[in-house]
């Protein structure tokens, strides 16, 4: 089996923190969304989360798990896709000459509130494994 990109662990990491047969969501509540995103490396220390950037991240998740599911051949319900869209849309993502960080990223977050910037740095991963079909490859 072929080794996976950091981007598409950071997806897979991301679409796992909901395990539909035990019913356990990692990201059940603002604590949990704080925690991950921490173990991942994309904060540190507290983040301010609000209600709605606490749906918005569900609704992240929710759309990437509906298209890995569509991508499998599996039934999905669209609103999960459109939820998924909506949440897209909404974090912007640039284009990078140089890349940065570690590892390097290509496409960077450009937005400033924290919890969105992490959210769009799990989009700029999403867009990585989309270019490359690698999405393909992630398990969930």
């Amino acid at each position: 089996m072929t080794e996976l990109s950091a981007a598409a662990e950071l997806v897979g990491a991301f679409v796992r923190t909901l395990n539909p047969d035990t019913g356990a969501d990692r990201l059940a509540d603002r604590r949990g969304l704080a925690e991950f995103l921490r173990e991942r490396g994309l904060a540190s220390g507290p983040i301010p989360i609000s209600v709605s950037h606490h749906t918005e991240a569900l609704d992240l998740r929710a759309g990437l798990r509906a298209q890995l599911h569509r991508g499998a051949g599996r039934r999905v319900d669209p609103a999960d896709l459109d939820r998924g869209a909506r949440a897209l849309d909404g974090l912007r993502i640039s284009a990078r000459l140089e890349p940065a960080g570690e590892p390097p990223l290509v496409l960077a977050p450009a937005v400033v509130d924290e919890l969105r910037r992490c959210l769009a740095v799990i989009a700029a991963a999403w867009a990585t494994v989309v270019i490359s079909g690698e999405w393909r490859s992630i398990e969930f």
